[in-house]
């Protein structure tokens, strides 16, 4: 029988990339969803992060599980979601006997002054104390995320960059293998950085954004300010590690047109 696998967050951005490519792996995989439903190549549970409502249903006999309920930017609702809610999934995969739990984390979560950032180490620190063998990997921002964050600029009428700030945009269905890879290798009890092939100023990245989709906005250059844009500059939204993703940003904008 192959290992069942638990995902949480299985229908986000990043577990619908993750679901199939760990059907296609092998694993029986388990999705929790809050509310019932079928197909897209998972066994679907209900469960509640927030009140732990259906967890040890949801664990029961399971040998893994890729942690990626989240909930950003949503006030108190993110810390019930993402620490007291993995906090609960620590406690009920201990009970259940789980040997993996892989958490998805944010590259310089822990050197970048921001809210949401601060959210995910408090997180982090959670899964290591959880008493349940672990692995965090940091991603990159999305390249989804990215797209539509100058999307939402761009409305604006023109789209302000700060040249020095540089990231590595990464696509979900790189992470998703990466995260598939460590469920096969195991839980590692360390914290990896995972980005993209490229590493990109952010005026870059907006003008190749503009080509791709045609859009013609002016360019504004503006230093952002204090900590965060210290921070944002310092390249602590990258990363040196190996191995990285395969799919460029140019790539992702000509299949997303």
């Amino acid at each position: 029988m192959s290992e069942t696998v638990l995902v949480t967050g299985a229908t986000g951005r990043l577990g619908r990339a993750v679901v199939p490519k760990l059907a296609e792996a092998g694993y029986e995989v388990r999705g929790m969803s809050r509310a019932a439903r079928s197909g897209g190549g998972a066994t679907w549970v209900v469960a509640d992060l927030t009140t732990g409502q259906g967890l040890a249903e949801a664990l029961e006999g399971v040998g893994a599980v890729v942690h990626l309920a989240s909930a950003p930017y949503k006030g108190r609702y993110t810390e019930r979601v993402e620490v007291e809610g993995t906090r609960r999934l620590c406690a009920a995969a201990r009970e259940a006997g789980v040997g993996h739990l892989l958490y998805t984390s944010i590259i310089g979560a822990d050197r970048v002054p921001w809210g949401y950032f601060g959210t995910k180490v408090r997180t982090e620190e959670v899964v290591r104390a959880g008493g349940v063998p672990w692995s965090i990997v940091r991603a990159a921002q999305f390249h989804g995320f990215v797209d539509q964050a100058l999307g939402l600029v761009a409305r604006a009428g023109l789209l302000i960059v700060d040249p020095g700030v540089m990231a590595q945009p990464v696509d979900v269905r790189d992470v998703a293998e990466r995260l598939v890879r460590r469920v096969r290798e195991g839980p590692g009890g360390r914290t990896e950085d995972f980005g993209g092939p490229e590493i990109l100023s952010m005026e870059e990245a907006a003008r190749q954004w503009l080509a791709a989709r045609r859009v013609r906005r002016p360019v504004v250059r503006v230093r952002l300010p204090g900590r965060l844009g210290a921070a944002f500059r310092g390249g602590h939204l990258t990363t040196r590690a190996t191995p990285a993703g395969v799919i460029t940003w140019e790539r992702y904008l000509q299949e997303h047109p």
